[in-house]
């Protein structure tokens, strides 16, 4: 076991014992990559919260965690940002232009994963545009 697989051994355990699918632990250039489909958020929520107790600011840059969860298009997501609005972007990026909003706990319909970080989303009221996915968790 390499040192990196040490350091987040408890984050591959959880990774193995949430029923993630499909899981792959590969290590390239000194980063360990974790992916795989997780079976709802919780189980993804899971591994964050444990990859933010080993890594708290998430500095060491040494492990990419590419987890998502096995939603489908039409799944509805509920907005989990602290307390604030989050941003519906024109494209998958933060340097794109904001299209809207989605309120704090607002549910919205996930059109596609356009990545791990970046969802396309709707709300009710018609916006579609990209939502970084880390503020989403499917219903």
């Amino acid at each position: 076991m390499s040192a990196l697989q040490d350091k987040y051994k408890q984050l591959i355990d959880a990774a193995n014992s949430s029923g993630i699918s499909n899981l792959q632990v590969t290590e390239q250039d000194n980063v360990l990559h974790i992916d795989g489909d997780a079976p709802n958020g919780a189980a993804k929520d899971k591994l964050w919260d444990i990859y933010g107790k080993i890594d708290p600011d998430f500095r060491a840059g040494d492990l990419i965690l590419n987890v998502n969860v096995a939603a489908s298009a039409g799944t509805k997501a509920k907005v989990t940002t602290d307390s604030t609005a989050l941003n519906i972007r024109k494209g998958p990026g933060t340097d794109q232009p904001i299209v809207g909003k989605a309120a704090h706990n607002e549910m919205v319909t996930l059109q596609s994963k356009t990545n791990d970080q970046w969802w396309l989303i709707k709300t009710d009221s018609g916006v579609e545009g990209y939502a970084y996915a880390q503020y989403l968790s499917p219903q």
